[in-house]
């Protein structure tokens, strides 16, 4: 299992051996809050099979998503370099299985290596470049743009085309009226790009979604590749 994780598949034998005691397997449930803003990182998270989004929350209760983790790479890892209070909220954007580990655990881990030391610092790197991406992304492009990068890499991330996603999600995530997502899903499955009902998507035309997605997919799959590896860009 150690393995479906970038971030842990990358490390060495020694490093492994380390975390292995530390490291506990669980499942995560969709919608489950894993941490609010401001609060003390209690876990760190090597997702699987799941999906997180780092959300940023406002006063009058808007949300947008800055930035989508899964199995290219880890949630509160920051606890290693003494960022101990979260600075967005953590949701599970799907449901599945990950890789657990205490925070004080794993920063003795890494302090302890410089080569895991080295991975947390560009890991954060590929995060803040994301965030930049996805504020670039919300200024300058269109929904239905912005709406097929994001499904296309929730599909990376989750390696499924059948993603249980409702439209008030949708719009929560991209920071847009559900109107606009209504509208912008029935053109893409009119156009015989995804079927939607009853909140559930199924892709059926990856390249045609490539082809309609915004420069920002291509973009943060070769930041990820420049700092993490080519298989972090592809999420294997």
């Amino acid at each position: 299992m150690l393995q479906s994780n970038a971030i842990l598949a990358s490390l060495s034998d020694s490093d492994v051996a380390a975390l292995r005691l530390h490291l506990k397997a669980t499942h995560l449930t969709q919608k489950t809050v894993l941490h609010e803003v401001g609060e003390t990182i209690k876990a760190v998270y090597f997702p699987i099979d799941a999906v997180i989004s780092l959300v940023v929350t406002l006063a009058t209760g808007e949300t947008t998503e800055a930035a989508m983790v899964g199995k290219d790479g880890a949630v509160g890892i920051a606890s290693a370099l003494d960022g101990k209070v979260a600075l967005s909220r953590a949701i599970v954007q799907l449901s599945g299985d990950a890789m657990v580990c205490d925070p004080a655990a794993f920063k003795g881990t890494a302090l302890q290596s410089e080569k895991l030391i080295s991975r947390v610092m560009r890991h954060e790197q590929t995060l803040f470049a994301q965030a930049q991406q996805s504020t670039a992304c919300m200024a300058n492009h269109e929904v239905e743009a912005r709406l097929c990068r994001w499904l296309l890499r929730a599909r990376d991330l989750s390696g499924s085309d059948h993603l249980p996603f409702t439209q008030e999600f949708l719009a929560e995530m991209l920071g847009v009226r559900r109107t606009s997502v209504t509208t912008v899903a029935h053109t893409l499955q009119q156009a015989g790009m995804l079927s939607y009902t009853a909140g559930k998507i199924q892709i059926l035309d990856v390249e045609g979604l490539r082809e309609s997605a915004c420069e920002c997919y291509e973009t943060i799959k070769e930041q990820y590749a420049q700092l993490l590896g080519p298989s972090a860009a592809s999420g294997t």
